[in-house]
């Protein structure tokens, strides 16, 4: 007999990054005809060399960063990031409202407990970024979904409907994972003024900021007098200096819930990642301009993403933004077996709308995101090719 596993586990579904690459097996690829992997949008190249050499020398002179630091995070890179991102929202966060975590993940997760507990309900716009919904489903939390239009942006009217005595936050992510699209600073102020009324929390998911198309201020709820009572940041230094492997994010919140944020912190990894923090920290003061030719790039590539779709018959692109494109595909065969299908037919790994959708809802199986962020602009041209290769 075997020993007993949490049920909640049990039941949570796997991550489709995870799944996709059991559609592998067994499949080789040459290189007349090489795989293109759009399925996930983590950076697959190393950091820029000169951050690369500023981690190797703070691996061989900072004996500090090889010991457990401060759980809240490294107070030098709290208060940078606080300072950039008082200037960029032209509002004031204070380094004690700053937490570095292990990643983005772990920056939801800990907001989260503070929120919910088994019983409570979150509102999730979809389609939805699977580890949120991944996280709600372990914790016993309903994950209430909230359905958008053909335009990917959530309905104001229609979450107000949603929310019952055991709502506990709105969730959302601008730009937009998997949907690429980028919330207007007015809808974002209306969900803000939503939440507030109701006394809920807005969880506002921020890890593609540095690639959004705009100019201005993406939003100004850090200029809200009572913020710090509704609004949870949350952000990755993944994506903007290639971090991945060193798992540094943050969340910025009012000193009230820092307080329990530092409990879980405390309990789960202790410290983030030292010399993560470190490089980060180099990041943030020295590479402004290589995370500009970095954005230049990606919008580069979502243009190419853009017109290609013009090529394509049948198919309808939903949002396209940072670093995915979400679209609707016109086969009578579903996501879900459309996906592995188009994987040996094509060379095409991408991820089916059934990952990022309730079971429930149809919608999931017309529909696919391409992760577009870790291939060139020729890479894209084939790309398009190999689908217009493919009929209906």
């Amino acid at each position: 007999m075997s020993t007993p596993i949490n049920p909640a586990l049990t039941r949570t579904q796997a991550s489709p990054i995870v799944a996709s690459k059991s559609w592998m097996q067994g499949m080789t690829f040459t290189p007349e005809r090489p795989l293109i992997n759009v399925s996930q949008a983590a950076p697959m190249e190393a950091p820029p060399l000169a951050l690369r050499k500023e981690i190797a020398r703070i691996a061989l002179e900072d004996t500090a960063a090889h010991l457990y630091g401060p759980v809240l995070g490294l107070p030098e890179l709290r208060a940078e990031l606080a300072s950039q991102w008082s200037a960029a929202y032209h509002a004031e966060i204070k380094a004690e409202e700053v937490a570095i975590t292990s990643g983005c993940n772990e920056a939801f997760t800990a907001t989260m407990t503070t929120i919910a507990g088994a019983g409570d309900e979150v509102i999730l716009a979809t389609p939805w970024y699977f580890n949120h919904k991944m996280w709600c489903d372990i914790s016993g939390v309903h994950a209430v979904p909230l359905p958008t239009g053909d335009d990917l942006l959530p309905d104001l009217e229609t979450c107000a409907r949603l929310i019952t005595p055991r709502t506990r936050a709105i969730v959302l992510i601008t730009p937009n994972n998997p949907g690429g699209v980028e919330y207007p600073a007015e809808l974002l102020t209306k969900f803000y003024a939503l939440a507030r009324e109701h006394r809920i929390m807005l969880v506002l998911d921020e890890t593609y900021r540095d690639f959004d198309s705009r100019s201005e201020v993406p939003h100004y709820l850090f200029r809200q007098p009572d913020w710090r009572d509704t609004l949870v940041h949350l952000y990755s230094f993944s994506k903007a200096f290639r971090l991945t492997g060193h798992r540094v994010g943050a969340l910025i919140t009012g000193t009230e819930r820092m307080t329990e944020v530092e409990k879980y912190l405390d309990t789960v990894t202790i410290c983030p990642n030292q010399i993560g923090q470190r490089a980060a920290l180099w990041g943030l003061q020295n590479l402004s301009q290589w995370v500009a030719g970095e954005r230049a790039e990606i919008l580069a590539r979502r243009a190419a993403m853009t017109d290609g779709f013009k090529q394509l018959k049948g198919w309808k692109l939903l949002g396209c933004g940072a670093f995915f494109a979400y679209v609707e595909h016109p086969f009578d065969r579903p996501s879900s077996e459309l996906a592995p299908w188009l994987l040996r037919e094509a060379g095409v790994l991408l991820l089916p709308g059934t990952a990022f959708m309730p079971a429930n809802d149809p919608r999931g199986e017309r529909q696919l995101r391409i992760a577009f962020a870790n291939i060139g602009v020729p890479e894209i041209a084939t790309l398009f090719t190999r689908l217009a290769q493919i009929t209906p």
